[in-house]
């Protein structure tokens, strides 16, 4: 199995977008009998696990693909906490180990960043360390880009996490003309000595496939396989 790990700076910065795209992509010029996908944890109803279900053909169960939900939308030990349960990660490996048995490539998406917490004593990036993940970092095109980069990309070396690349998401039609101003990618590499993917623009339809594809296909995804 190669997992890649899609992570952003921070929720909903398009993590959902990228990963969809690559899922896209996947199945128009490539097989998603290769592919397997998994939501790390789910919390809120309706949410991103429901998506791929609702855009794709995974052939893949419920438990599968998410393998641990909450229905409070909030940080999952937060939401572990108010609704009198754990959060059990030994299930999500299991699950993680399963898929890869059955798919040469697992795409996992992540919450929140980095930092954010999977329970009150691990991050995001001890489960990527632990599980020995490589990462894509999504990084939002708006005022912050820069700082949120570095330090998610530091974190990821003080981990010593492999960092495949970042993209940039454009989550409104200004950030693709304001895109050198807020978020240089030629010199956030630079300073952080990883390499910049591409760019996703703005989507008015993110459910449109055959678009999602496309944008996905001008990304530098070789870095990633």
């Amino acid at each position: 199995m190669k997992p890649l790990l899609i992570t952003g700076t921070d929720t909903e910065i398009g993590k959902t977008i990228v990963t969809s795209g690559l899922i896209a992509y996947w199945q128009k010029y490539l097989s998603l009998d290769k592919l397997g996908v998994m939501k790390l944890i789910q919390t809120g109803v309706d949410g991103d696990s429901n998506v791929y279900q609702q855009l794709f053909s995974l052939e893949q169960s419920q438990e599968l693909i998410n393998p641990v939900s909450y229905e409070t939308p909030v940080a999952p030990p937060l939401a572990a906490e108010k609704e009198n349960r754990l959060v059990d990660l030994t299930t999500i490996w299991q699950a993680l180990t399963r898929l890869g048995e059955k798919r040469e490539f697992v795409l996992i998406e992540a919450l929140g960043g980095l930092g954010s917490p999977v329970t009150w004593e691990m991050t995001v990036a001890d489960i990527a360390a632990a599980w020995r993940l490589p990462v894509v970092l999504v990084v939002p095109v708006k005022l912050g880009a820069i700082a949120q980069t570095v330090a998610n990309v530091a974190l990821a070396r003080q981990q010593r996490i492999s960092v495949k690349g970042f993209i940039f998401n454009c989550l409104t039609p200004e950030a693709e003309s304001r895109q050198m101003e807020w978020g240089p990618a030629h010199r956030i590499s630079e300073l952080c000595q990883v390499p910049h993917l591409g760019t996703i623009p703005y989507l008015s339809n993110p459910a449109d496939l055959e678009t999602l594809a496309q944008v996905t296909s001008n990304l530098e995804l070789e870095y990633l396989w």
